[in-house]
């Protein structure tokens, strides 16, 4: 979710905890029940119906420092942003919380803010643009999807988990292409568990043909380090030194990129993973 354009959700994202111990409840402020039917826009009092509405999973909690987390998990990848508009030719933000899940009115999936979409339109505003979305977390970014699959302007493409098997499922099958004028700026690219390099290579060699085909002149990565084969939450197979190759085919692209930091939670090898996809664009100019 963007700040800027929902100030409601800045709002609510600030206060919850907060209004979660006002109501008598202790810990982590979680939702638990949600309008998956159709969302209503309604005047609601509650804490609990606020964290349904605001959110899509349960695996999200508010803790007293939630809204200071992902306020400055968004302006580090803003300020890797500024350093690419700026004229550096790659700047990559080390984010936490990640924010690929999350959309415009709503949290989930460990994410909060959308820092790769706030990324993108900040691109966009500042005439960077065309502007494509790369996301190559293990788990389709269903938030950022979510924000841009409606417009033309902004390109969005995925190369995830099958969400016939994996989070989010709701989202991430290959027949969602966008909508509106947002029609053929989508794709998405679900893989089966179990995929190695040579197979995510070639998923990632059509991505980046379509984006150049498409025209994009700036390119925003959400970089998820969870394909990784040690993953505790992901199932490809995915090793370290696979991460350069990785990194090198998308610095290929030659295009102005922010790196944002999405998932990885082999917190033991994640800085090995990292390292290794910047790696790949030493080589580029």
């Amino acid at each position: 979710m963007s700040a800027k354009s929902c100030p409601n959700t800045a709002a609510f994202l600030k206060g919850a905890h907060a209004a979660w111990l006002a109501a008598g409840r202790e810990g982590d402020a979680i939702g638990y029940t949600w309008p998956v039917v159709r969302r209503r826009k309604l005047s609601l009092e509650r804490i609990d119906a606020r964290l349904g509405q605001y959110s899509f999973d349960a695996s999200t909690p508010i803790a007293p420092g939630s809204w200071e987390g992902a306020y400055w998990s968004a302006q580090t990848a803003l300020t890797a942003l500024d350093a690419v508009l700026g004229g550096a030719p790659t700047a990559f933000a080390l984010c936490r919380p990640p924010g690929h899940h999350a959309g415009a009115d709503y949290l989930g999936g460990y994410c909060y803010l959308n820092n790769a979409a706030i990324a993108a339109q900040r691109a966009h505003d500042a005439g960077a643009g065309p502007v494509a979305i790369l996301d190559v977390d293990y788990h389709h970014g269903n938030g950022t999807q979510d924000i841009f699959e409606a417009r033309g302007d902004i390109f969005f493409a995925s190369i995830h988990a099958d969400p016939a098997t994996d989070y989010p499922f709701y989202w991430g099958h290959a027949d969602e292409t966008g909508s509106g004028e947002g029609a053929g700026t989508t794709l998405n690219i679900p893989m089966p568990r179990g995929t190695r390099i040579d197979a995510y290579l070639a998923a990632l060699e059509t991505a980046a043909s379509r984006i150049t085909a498409w025209g994009a002149r700036f390119l925003v990565v959400s970089f998820g380090a969870d394909t990784f084969s040690g993953d505790p939450i992901s199932h490809f197979a995915i090793e370290t030194e696979d991460f350069a190759a990785i990194g090198a085919r998308i610095a290929a692209m030659d295009l102005p990129t922010a790196i944002i930091m999405e998932g990885g939670y082999a917190v033991g090898d994640l800085g090995g993973n990292v390292a290794r996809f910047l790696s790949g664009f030493a080589d580029k100019p």
